[in-house]
């Protein structure tokens, strides 16, 4: 039996896998710093007893990163593209020679991913960034992703430095090759930057957890998506931020473009959310015409943001929430389509809800109707379920962990069972 914790800011959960893939229970607890051992605690006790235990986390806010790259289209933006698949907030971006970091400093990175050139390229401006870095006195970790031809004398510059250099996000022009910085990047996210959020005493919590949240999320949804003929979306939707996952089984065929994008991505829309961030979500509703002004709607959106911990008891509420959420996935789905653009050759063939919205619905069938409404020929191919247990991060911990075939498994109603 695997024991998979998702450690969050709010809430710690807890799933039981048996090694056929079959969920045996799952458990929640809120979430205890400053010692969140104590909540692990909590939900281990809940489940039946594991002979393993795997871990990701988002506690503490999860991980922020900085991109400093070249060119604001070609490397800063392979940078960009590499931080938001491997789970990050991506705080900072900037391009070209650097000549302060005011801007970097503000935006509180907890990792700066520095990139530059293909291999074999241009030399200069990593260099002058590599510098700049070491003479502002960034203490943050540093990953260094890029040209490999300048890595030693990056690396003499940045003396002194937590930095951990890997191979380049674009070795050539087009080619994105993401998997070493990201690899690079989860591993800074351990060793540096989680046990630094006081979230608990000791090594325990450190040595449990073995990546962030997203990471194992946007894990799971790959292992999802080669059990499909096309692609998969996956849209999470919280009370602050709405996280949309994508994973493209298949890249032939797919248009070229000035940096290629890896077949699983991530973004993360800040703005759009079912409590903090629900004025966002009307206000961009009827900037995108999703809707005509309403005073209404935006009443109860601001109340929700002035009382985060709202919890809906009336039918009237409920499909208030319903709506909010139905706007935040198509907003957020929009937004990500525009940055990734073509979901691979066949379009999505599943689109997966996720999130205490949808998990706790009664009825979905007019949320269905409204999101085909949106998103017309996006989703004309696709069927749309909810991951109401909560598999997909589990999934991808076990993916991760190198049991493919339980992840497989495990998936296998969201792969084969619609939810509505």
């Amino acid at each position: 039996m695997f024991l998979c914790l998702d450690v969050g800011s709010t809430w710690t959960k807890g799933a039981a896998v048996a090694p056929d893939g079959t969920l045996a229970g799952v458990a929640q607890h809120r979430t205890t710093p400053p010692e969140v051992m104590d909540g692990v605690a909590a939900v281990t006790a809940a489940l039946p007893t594991a002979t393993g235990t795997l871990a990701c986390s988002s506690a503490g806010g999860g991980l922020r990163l900085a991109v400093v790259g070249q060119e604001r289209l070609v490397s800063a933006e392979a940078g960009h593209r590499v931080a938001l698949s491997a789970g990050a907030k991506v705080v900072h971006v900037s391009a070209g020679p650097l000549s302060n970091v005011y801007k970097l400093r503000a935006s509180r990175p907890d990792v700066v991913l520095l990139v530059g050139g293909t291999d074999g390229g241009d030399e200069k401006v990593l260099l002058h960034n590599a510098s700049c870095l070491a003479r502002a006195r960034i203490t943050v970790p540093i990953v260094l992703a890029g040209n490999k031809e300048a890595r030693d004398a990056a690396l003499d510059l940045l003396a002194g430095r937590t930095v951990v250099a890997t191979d380049n996000v674009l070795p050539d022009v087009g080619e994105l090759a993401p998997e070493p910085a990201r690899a690079a990047i989860r591993e800074v996210f351990l060793a540096h930057v989680i046990g630094g959020k006081g979230l608990s005493r000791g090594r325990r919590f450190r040595d449990l957890v073995s990546t962030v949240t997203p990471d194992a999320v946007l894990s799971g949804v790959a292992t999802l998506a080669a059990q499909e003929e096309g692609a998969v979306l996956v849209v999470d939707v919280g009370g602050a931020t709405t996280d949309v996952y994508s994973a493209v089984s298949t890249m032939e065929d797919v248009p070229a473009r000035t940096v290629a994008l890896p077949p699983d991505r991530r973004t993360v829309e800040g703005d759009i959310g079912m409590r903090v961030s629900a004025p966002g979500v009307v206000a961009e509703a009827i900037t995108e015409r999703l809707l005509p002004p309403d005073t209404a709607l935006a009443a109860k959106a601001a109340h929700r943001n002035e009382n985060v911990d709202f919890v809906p008891t009336t039918p009237d509420e409920h499909e208030t929430d319903l709506r909010i959420a139905r706007l935040a996935a198509t907003l957020a789905i929009r937004r990500h389509l525009r940055m990734v653009g073509q979901l691979g050759p066949k379009g999505a063939t599943a689109l997966v809800l996720s999130g205490g919205v949808f998990r706790h619905a009664n009825s979905l069938a007019e949320l269905e109707k409204a999101l085909r409404a949106d998103l017309g020929p996006v989703l004309r191919n696709a069927r749309i379920a909810v991951d109401r247990d909560g598999r997909l991060g589990p999934a991808g911990l076990l993916t991760q962990a190198g049991h493919a075939a339980t992840a497989a498994a495990l998936l296998a109603p969201l792969a084969s069972e619609p939810a509505m």
